[in-house]
């Protein structure tokens, strides 16, 4: 039988070259007495354990491909490995016909990878984005850093790729799926470093997750697909409990089914869905603060004496702390980074973190992250939106009223000391420095600010030197996550409207590039099971 086994936890030193996880899989397989000479090894995933600072090692998968007998195969489940289930996407295709072409809105990763798949499959789908391709999005975002005049519709949430454009460009997901590797070797086939399906915690970087985009919408449209910029979806029209055509400035245009990947910050359109009366809900997100340090602080703190190993590259953490009232974590946490402006909506101010790929700024920084409860904020979708829009609102004005945000050292807000002159070994990066000294008790909620007090300090137990005084702390992040979610069926059909397809991180169902490009290739696969190709 042709199978996949997974030989994992092969550990060894960082200077061990991969080859000895290879042989150290052959013996392992020999002593289970299920080795052969047709079998075919190469590194699955590879992780750090520093754990401890003096013996860092790296944690090795292998796969083992080849033919295993039947003995074998039953010799390595006692030993409890099973087969591999790595797979495609499942490309069906029904028997109902579409009235229209098929609409996809948004060019996030879940936007992409279906409309990537459809057009793959001969549905030569239409996708409508609000902001601009990327050239136009790096002039956006070029020009807001200078000038500060916020272009609404093409910026750091919203163009081609969507928010993960600018970003870490991070593949790391908690969802377990056959699909994922698909999802990485489609990104190598677009262009990114190989080394990226063997990674336990793999990224891309902004700068060449923009050229990915910019392939893959040139891919869509050389297989039929169109791609149309500029183009926002203002309305519905509805007919008989479906979606009959998309409305945008240019027109209406007639949709066979509509695969909506709007991202978490298009406020606009949820209030039009909203109007419409399809089934939403609120749900639980956080907001917080983002925190910067010197990388080289974090990799002394983490790496100890490796610290700068090349085969390490830069540290990165991941902190939770569930003690407190609320659970307080940090996310997204960018190695080499910068804290980036990432607003869409006038007189407000958001923060994100952003990293190239080879990481090598100056600055590591991470938001650090408080629950907010359905409870904390009303209950209901429309508060969910004017919750996070009151803070970012207050930022705004704490920042000054120019999109400068508040900033202070670490060492302030934990004393509670009115927020001084940031000018000490940590340099703020947002927009080169353009911050204004404001303690978060300004412009977060108060149990957000109480619950960071509590947890920062624990946070110093895993790391050394986490809560050092010149630290800064700059805010406000508030597009963690979607503040609801857009009700569907296990058919991933809205249960509102009946060829409506709510897809993505905007839609409540995705956290990361990763898993959002998963929703996007599974809502592509519910759509082509029911409708064939033909409009």
């Amino acid at each position: 039988m042709a199978l996949t086994y997974l030989i994992p936890s092969i550990n060894l030193p960082i200077t061990a070259p991969p080859e000895e996880a290879l042989a150290a899989a052959a013996r392992q397989l020999k002593r289970l007495g299920a080795a052969s000479e047709t079998i075919r090894y190469h590194i699955y995933r590879r992780s750090v354990d520093a754990r401890k600072r003096e013996d860092i090692r790296f944690v090795y998968s292998v796969a083992a491909s080849g033919d295993f007998s039947v003995q074998s195969a039953a010799r390595l489940a006692r030993a409890g490995l099973s087969p591999l289930a790595e797979g495609a996407p499942l490309c069906v295709h029904g028997s109902e016909t579409l009235t229209a072409r098929p609409v996809v809105v948004g060019t996030g990763p879940a936007g992409l990878f279906a409309a990537l798949l459809l057009a793959e499959q001969g549905y030569c789908p239409l996708v409508l984005e609000r902001g601009g391709d990327v050239n136009d999005r790096v002039n956006a975002v070029s020009a807001f850093s200078k000038t500060r005049v916020l272009d609404e519709e093409t910026n750091i949430q919203f163009g081609a790729g969507g928010a993960g454009t600018f970003s870490d460009g991070k593949l790391v997901t908690r969802v377990s799926d056959p699909l994922n590797n698909y999802v990485l070797s489609q990104f190598v086939a677009f262009g990114a470093p190989a080394e990226i399906t063997m990674l336990a915690k793999p990224h891309i970087g902004t700068d060449i997750l923009r050229t990915l985009v910019f392939r893959m919408l040139a891919r869509i449209e050389e297989l039929g697909g169109e791609v149309r910029y500029h183009t926002c979806v203002r309305d519905l029209r509805l007919s008989s409990g479906r979606v009959s055509a998309v409305v945008t400035e240019d027109g209406e245009i007639p949709c066979g089914a509509l695969i909506l990947a709007i991202g978490h910050s298009a406020r606009d359109t949820y209030r039009m869905l909203l109007s419409h009366n399809i089934a939403i809900e609120a749900k639980p997100f956080s907001v917080g603060v983002r925190i910067e340090h010197l990388q080289e602080d974090i990799d002394r703190a983490m790496y100890g004496r490796f610290a700068g190993h090349p085969a390490l590259g830069h540290a990165e953490y991941t902190l939770s702390d569930r003690t407190g009232e609320r659970g307080v974590y940090t996310f997204c946490m960018c190695p080499g980074g910068e804290v980036v402006a990432a607003t869409s909506e006038t007189h407000g101010v958001v923060v994100n973190g952003m990293s190239a790929h080879a990481r090598d700024g100056k600055n590591a920084n991470a938001a650090v992250a408080v629950s907010v409860n359905r409870e904390d904020y009303g209950n209901t979708p429309e508060a969910a939106i004017a919750f996070q829009q009151r803070i970012e609102q207050a930022a705004y004005r704490a920042g000054g009223g120019d999109y400068s945000a508040p900033a202070c050292l670490l060492g302030d807000f934990m004393e509670g000391k009115q927020a001084g002159e940031i000018n000490g070994r940590i340099a703020p990066s947002y927009m080169n420095g353009g911050v204004r000294p404001a303690l978060p008790d300004e412009y977060l909620p108060e149990f957000v600010v109480r619950s960071l007090r509590y947890s920062l300090p624990l946070f110093e137990r895993r790391i050394a030197g986490y809560t050092v005084r010149d630290a800064v702390l700059t805010g406000p992040e508030t597009r963690t996550s979607a503040p609801l979610r857009i009700l569907r069926n296990e058919a991933r059909v809205s249960l509102t409207l009946d060829n409506l397809y709510p897809c993505g991180e905007g839609a409540g169902y995705a956290g990361g590039i990763t898993s959002a490009a998963l929703d996007g290739i599974h809502t592509a696969e519910a759509v082509m099971a029911r409708y064939r190709s033909e409009w």
